[in-house]
C-alpha cells in the first residue's frame, strides 16, 4: 500500500471525474483504458526500474513528479493534439476545439481520424526506436541467457559493427515497402528519426559516465549492483533517456485508445491518470524491492516483450493488429521470465553449497 496506495487513489479520483463527466459509459471506457495501458506497459516498467535504480534519490523524484507531468500532460494530452496540428495545419486552440467534437475515428476530417492517418509515422518513428533497445540489449556479450537457442546468435551477430542499425534500417525500408502508395517516404523520415533519436540519445548518455561525472563524489552511493549513483549531467541524460524510451513505449496505447473512445478526456484520465501513474508505482516497486536482482530474467523478457512491440508497431504500418494481442504479447514474455527465475533461484538454493578445497 506505501507505494500503490497513492495511484489506487488516483485511480479512484479518475473513475469518479469520469462517472461524473459521461455516466457509467465514460467510467467502464476509462476504466478499459487504464487496464490496456497497464498491460502493455509491464515490459516498460521494467526497463524503467533497472535505468532507475541507477539514478539518485533526488533524480528519482525527479522522475516520479516531473516525469509523471511529461507522461499525463506531455504525452497522452498534448502529444495527439500536437499531431493532429501538424497534420491539419491547426493552430493550439483550434486543435483542442478538434478534439472536443469527439468526432469518430471513421469521420474524415475529425480529431481520431487525422491521429489514425499520422499513425504510420508515429509508429515507424516508435518502432525503430524500441528495435535499436531490442537489437542492443541482445548484442551484448554477458553471461546470464534467457533464451538461450536465440539470444546466443544474436550476440554472435552483435559483433560486426553496427548491426543493430543494418537491421533496423533493412526492417524499416521493408516496411515503408507495405504502407499504402503516397505514405512509403513519411514512413521512412518518420524511421530514421526514430534511429537518429536513439543514437543521439544513446551517445549522449555515454558520454556521461557515472564514475565520470564531476557531481558525483559528493552524492553517489552505492546501488543495487554495487556501482555509484547517477548525479549532475549523468542522471540529467538518464532522465532523458527514460522519458524517450517512455514515449516510445506510449505510441502503441495513445493510438489504440482511439479505436475505444474519441474523447480526449476519457483518454487522459485513462491513459494517463490511471495507467501511466500505476505504470510508475509498478516501477518504484521494482526498484525498491531490488526484485529485478532476486529475478534475474526479467530483463530478458522485458526486451523480448519490446522487441516484440516493435515488430508489432512497425506491421501496424501496413495492418491492423489489435491491442489486447499486444498486451497479452508483452505479459506472456514478462510472466514466462518470471517463471523462469523463480525455477532457477529453486535449482540454486537445492545445490550444495561448494567448498573451499584449498582452504580445508
Amino acid at each position: 500500500m506505501k507505494t500503490f496506495g497513492w495511484s489506487l487513489g488516483i485511480t479512484v479520483v479518475a473513475l469518479a471525474v469520469a462517472f461524473l463527466y459521461g455516466g457509467v459509459q465514460a467510467l467502464i471506457l476509462c476504466a478499459v483504458l487504464g487496464v490496456l495501458e497497464v498491460s502493455l506497459s509491464f515490459d516498460n516498467a521494467v526497463v524503467n526500474a533497472r535505468i532507475l535504480e541507477k539514478m539518485s534519490a533526488f533524480w528519482q523524484k525527479i522522475f516520479l513528479t516531473v516525469g509523471i507531468l511529461i507522461a499525463v500532460l506531455g504525452m497522452r494530452v498534448a502529444f495527439p493534439l500536437l499531431i493532429v496540428g501538424i497534420t491539419a495545419n491547426l493552430n493550439p486552440v483550434q486543435a483542442v476545439q478538434l478534439a472536443l467534437e469527439k468526432g469518430s475515428i471513421e469521420t474524415p476530417g475529425s480529431y481520431a481520424y487525422l491521429l489514425h492517418e499520422a499513425h504510420p509515422q508515429i509508429a515507424a518513428f516508435g518502432g525503430v526506436f524500441l528495435l535499436l533497445l531490442f537489437l542492443d540489449f541482445m548484442f551484448e556479450e554477458r553471461e546470464l541467457r534467457w533464451l538461450g537457442i536465440l539470444e546466443k546468435p544474436l550476440a554472435v551477430t552483435g559483433r560486426l559493427p553496427g548491426a543493430s542499425t543494418a537491421i533496423a534500417l533493412l526492417i524499416l525500408v521493408a516496411s515503408a515497402a507495405m504502407v499504402r502508395p503516397g505514405k512509403e517516404v513519411d514512413v521512412l523520415i518518420a524511421g530514421i528519426l526514430g534511429m537518429v533519436t536513439y543514437v543521439l540519445v544513446n551517445g549522449l548518455g555515454g558520454l556521461f559516465n557515472i564514475e565520470e561525472d564531476d557531481d558525483a563524489p559528493a552524492q553517489a552511493s552505492s546501488g543495487t549492483r554495487g556501482v555509484g549513483k547517477a548525479v549532475g549531467k549523468a542522471a540529467f541524460m538518464l532522465f532523458l533517456y527514460l522519458e524517450l524510451i517512455d514515449a516510445s513505449f506510449s505510441f502503441d496505447g495513445v493510438i489504440g485508445a482511439f479505436a475505444i473512445t474519441s474523447d480526449p478526456i476519457i483518454i487522459a484520465l485513462g491513459l494517463g491518470l490511471i495507467g501511466a501513474i500505476f505504470v510508475r508505482s509498478l516501477t518504484v516497486f521494482l526498484v525498491r524491492e531490488g526484485t529485478l536482482d532476486e529475478f534475474e530474467y526479467l530483463d530478458h523478457g522485458a526486451h523480448w516483450a519490446i522487441g516484440a512491440l516493435a515488430i508489432i508497431l512497425l506491421l501496424t504500418i501496413s495492418i491492423d493488429v489489435n491491442e489486447v494481442v499486444t498486451g497479452l504479447i508483452g505479459v506472456a514474455f514478462i510472466g514466462a521470465a518470471f517463471l523462469s527465475s523463480i525455477v532457477r533461484n529453486r535449482r540454486a538454493a537445492a545445490q550444495p553449497p561448494k567448498v573451499d578445497t584449498l582452504a580445508s
